[in-house]
């Protein structure tokens, strides 16, 4: 039983795929919750359709983080899946991976684990790149490295209440807790088969606007000291 909150802004172009792929989970109960920032485009209508649970972020109170912990907090079940609007698990067994690693007798060390991404047929040939030599095919757990990606990701509740998502930076809010985790003595796993579709990549081609800032939120991260 895992509970999966989407964020989401303007994604009915996807967000239909994303749910259907859920809906096709061979394990039961999973309760979706999305979290809506302002969306035109009916992504809303989309989600109720597929009887996900829709919450509320306005534009003028939206960081990244602030919409996770709304979404989390809603949460029925201790795993929580933290997932994009527009990434499209693999397969059937995509929630299984996650309650192998986060469920009951797993390791309690363990805070998260972040999955696969990859690319569809039309993905620019930047973002294929990106994906592929980014998410390898070997399960890694970190026990220093704090690299964690929310487009792919499970967490405990219980831990999350101690330590929420930074609500105030604008970016890279699944590294800034990932350090803080490990900081705390808690571990990381990658797991290459907890797969999903990622479109456009982690890094959306070109972007100057958002390579800059995720820059700028990275480097005030690795200043603080350890």
């Amino acid at each position: 039983m895992i509970s999966v909150v989407l964020r989401a802004k303007n994604e009915a172009a996807w967000i239909g795929r994303c749910l259907a792929a859920l809906r096709g989970q061979r394990a039961p109960d999973i309760d979706v919750i999305l979290v809506d920032n302002e969306s035109t485009d009916g992504t809303v209508s989309v989600a109720e359709r597929y009887g996900a649970r829709v919450l509320s972020i306005s534009r003028a109170d939206f960081s990244y983080g602030r919409a996770l912990n709304i979404g989390i907090a809603a949460a029925r079940h201790e795993i929580v899946s933290l997932l994009s609007a527009h990434c499209i698990p693999v397969n059937e067994l995509w929630a299984d991976y996650l309650m192998a690693h986060l469920g009951d007798g797993g390791d309690a060390k363990l805070c998260g684990v972040y999955g696969r991404q990859e690319p569809l047929p039309d993905t620019s040939a930047v973002d294929r790149r990106d994906l592929w030599t980014t998410f390898r095919d070997e399960r890694v757990r970190q026990r220093r490295d704090y690299f964690f990606h929310n487009a792919n990701s499970g967490i405990r509740k219980s831990i999350w209440q101690g330590h929420p998502f930074n609500e105030q930076i604008s970016g890279v809010e699944d590294r800034e807790w990932g350090r803080r985790m490990i900081h705390l003595g808690y571990e990381i796993v990658y797991e290459p088969q907890l797969r999903v579709y990622h479109h456009h990549g982690i890094h959306q081609g070109r972007d100057e606007g958002r390579a800059k800032r995720v820059a700028e939120v990275i480097e005030v991260i690795r200043s603080h000291p350890k």
